[in-house]
């Protein structure tokens, strides 16, 4: 048994960077957990009137509507068995804005077919987006989102262009200061540039089995679909 993210990637993996195959085996088979804990040098958003559209997020836990320069930032990677009985790896982002820290949300899984990963977003998970990974010659991650899909009930629909939006992940790893870097840019096709962030961070590994999965982590709601 491996990592979702070493599954879906197969002999690709092994072409990251030792410190970041590291971070993304992170599962239920090496019984570990990860906390980043640094600070992003930009958090942005797009024009002004993009900014209601984030703000609905926000209630959610999806996306953030504010701004700001080195900002607090932490990140859990924490592997549990949802509802669902499947792997589930928590990306929980926190930023620590002034006023209140505002949170990004999203639980990652193996598809049915065992071909890309699940991004499940927000508090509900009533957005899905498919991922697809790459290793880059530098040992550096890709991520980029792929088809969304949005879910609440009876309802399963594709999210149209219009409203929807592309999120593009780059993540490295620093040896001389033992630090990972992290750029995130959500951009959509017609609006352009929506929110993104970049910053570093250092990460510790905890043992699962100890520490367990901390109230509030779990999203409230847990789609079966995929």
């Amino acid at each position: 048994m491996t990592s979702i993210f070493r599954t879906v990637m197969g002999a690709d993996f092994d072409r990251l960077h030792p410190q970041l195959q590291r971070r993304f085996s992170v599962g239920l088979a090496s019984g570990e957990a990860c906390t980043g804990r640094g600070v992003m040098d930009r958090v942005w958003h797009g024009p002004a009137f993009v900014k209601p559209f984030l703000a609905l997020g926000t209630t959610r836990n999806i996306l953030v509507p504010r701004a700001g320069r080195h900002v607090p930032f932490t990140i859990e990677n924490v592997p549990y068995t949802d509802t669902h009985g499947r792997e589930t790896v928590t990306f929980v982002r926190t930023f620590h804005l002034p006023g209140r820290p505002r949170r990004f949300d999203a639980q990652m899984v193996l598809s049915p077919k065992g071909d890309r990963v699940l991004d499940y977003l927000g508090t509900h998970q009533h957005l899905a987006s498919d991922l697809h990974l790459r290793a880059e010659p530098d040992g550096s991650l890709l991520i980029r989102s792929g088809e969304h899909r949005f879910r609440e009930g009876p309802v399963d629909v594709r999210v149209p262009d219009l409203i929807g939006a592309d999120a593009e992940v780059r993540e490295s790893y620093d040896d001389t200061t033992g630090r990972f870097h992290i750029k995130v840019r959500v951009v959509n096709k017609y609006v352009g540039p929506l929110f993104g962030y970049e910053g570093s961070f250092e990460a510790t590994y905890t043992d699962i089995a100890t520490c367990g999965v901390r109230p509030g982590l779990r999203p409230v709601r847990e789609e079966s679909r995929a």
